[in-house]
């Protein structure tokens, strides 16, 4: 199986596995009485700042998810998969998973630059992918 498709499922993985740490997460608030199942409001800011900052990780990557899947469809469509394609998937769930784990540990003006590099590197990356295939 080529590297750019275990990335993807990677990258589904990773997704995946965050909304699980996030409800999960909040299951246990609900379980032991600190939170009611109906305040974890959609789009507003809520509970605690890691539950906060694990929700937006979570939709971050699930809001990126359909580009991934939309650059590795076409390279595979258009038959272009080559090992710089194959690195590039690495470099692209390299920088979501790093992406994602400095959302989760910090809001410091480093952590965000830092982490807004990450997201750049994907994106420059999906560039270059999509670029390839003209």
């Amino acid at each position: 199986m080529e590297t750019i498709y275990l990335t993807l499922i990677g990258f589904a993985l990773w997704t995946l596995g965050l909304g699980v740490f996030l409800t999960t997460y909040r299951s246990i608030l609900v379980l032991i009485g600190k939170k009611k199942s109906n305040e974890f409001p959609a789009g507003i800011q809520h509970g605690t700042d890691f539950n906060w900052r694990l929700n937006r990780a979570h939709l971050n990557s699930l809001e990126n998810l359909p580009l991934f899947l939309t650059v590795v469809f076409l390279t595979a469509s258009f038959g272009k998969i080559d090992n710089f394609v194959n690195q590039a998937g690495l470099v692209i769930l390299g920088a979501r998973v790093l992406q994602s784990l400095t959302h989760l540990t910090s809001t410091s003006v480093w952590a965000v630059n830092i982490r807004f590099t990450f997201y750049m590197i994907q994106i420059v990356t999906y560039i270059v992918l999509l670029v390839r295939l003209v």
